[in-house]
């Protein structure tokens, strides 16, 4: 190739990549996975960043906050916060859904999304940072990612910085297991969520290959996000594949999800997915955001609620005020949807109602 030949090439490449978006994530983020997940079922033009030293000067420039995911469009602009990235895709790509278009199914999809995002983080969170096997294997994870890209050519040096950064990762983040509420007194209702979670999952998804049947959706995206990021971790993954073994092919499969059929309707969806939004919605989550919410309201500086007969308490800290916003968005977008009588009545059996309205 002669040189006006490789500068043609290379304006070439340059002008597709930046007609295609950002993502800017770290596998490590359930958050980011979800939302590659999204832009690989949907198809959409883009590129994977991982969130580096080498990518923080770019980041800072589109990011209004610290954290991941951040897409970056081809016109320039940031966004930032998974469902809302979501949300901003459905409108520019339609195809294919990523919900349903049965009102009853749309909504239950969003609701075990916002679940999945505000209260299923603490599931895999607790694990990862409860445990010294899990704390050491996500830490030296986290701290691969943070290494400057010459330091890998000097191995000893390589090794050394790398083992400093994840004693300085593991020693803040084991700390910050408050921030999710997990405590002495939280941590076994944590942990036998995640199982009861896990259980009913495992028996859903044994017939089909998404929650809603042959497609994914918003609850796929948001359960998955989370799981996977678990079964990475050491001790999640020896549970998981040793009593919930029927999850395994849809975590793989939501790698790279397809559109394989239709979703499925709720009467045959229902026997198993019910007991999730009843059990782990109704009378866990909501309960806890609803309190979390009347917490912060009254500028209380703990939580004490009452969840399956067992008292959840714990400390309230700057982190649960995005509960609040999460809580009146959800709200917000089930007015929409107040008029379906079908969905009044399932949510009201699944005692979701009242603290949705």
């Amino acid at each position: 190739m002669n040189q006006t030949g490789y500068y043609v090439q290379l304006n070439f490449e340059e002008k597709l990549m930046s007609e295609k978006y950002k993502i800017f994530g770290a596998e490590l983020s359930p958050y980011s996975v979800k939302t590659r997940s999204y832009f690989r079922y949907k198809n959409i033009p883009h590129v994977w960043v991982v969130r580096s030293p080498s990518t923080a000067d770019e980041f800072q420039k589109y990011a209004k906050l610290p954290i991941v995911p951040l897409v970056v469009t081809p016109e320039k602009e940031g966004i930032q916060d998974s469902t809302p990235i979501m949300d901003r895709m459905e409108e520019l790509f339609p195809e294919p859904k990523a919900n349903p278009d049965n009102e009853v199914l749309k909504f239950i999809s969003i609701l075990l999304e916002e679940y999945s995002d505000e209260w299923g983080n603490k599931h895999m969170f607790h694990y990862r940072w409860k445990a010294e096997v899990d704390q050491n294997s996500a830490s030296r994870r986290i701290a691969e990612t943070n290494l400057p890209i010459y330091i890998k050519f000097f191995p000893i040096v390589n090794t050394l910085m790398k083992n400093k950064i994840a004693k300085t990762i593991k020693g803040r983040m084991s700390n910050r297991l408050w921030v999710i509420g997990s405590n002495e007194n939280t941590e076994n209702q944590i942990t036998d969520s995640f199982h009861n979670l896990l259980s009913k999952l495992n028996e859903h998804l044994k017939k089909r290959k998404y929650i809603f049947g042959y497609r994914p959706s918003y609850a796929d995206f948001g359960l998955w996000g989370q799981i996977y990021n678990a079964w990475t971790d050491p001790t999640p993954r020896k549970f998981i594949e040793k009593d919930y073994s029927d999850l395994l092919p849809w975590i793989v499969r939501m790698l790279n999800p397809k559109d394989e059929g239709d979703y499925e309707s709720w009467e045959s969806l229902s026997s198993t997915l019910k007991p999730i939004l009843k059990e782990e919605i109704g009378e866990v989550f909501l309960p806890w955001t609803s309190a979390i919410t009347k917490s912060m309201q009254a500028e209380q500086e703990e939580i004490s609620v009452t969840l399956q007969g067992k008292e959840f308490k714990h400390s309230i800290g700057g982190p649960q005020k995005y509960h609040v916003k999460s809580l009146a968005v959800l709200k917000k977008k089930y007015d929409t949807f107040k008029g379906n009588e079908a969905l009044t009545s399932i949510l009201s059996e699944a005692n979701c109602l009242d603290l949705l309205t």
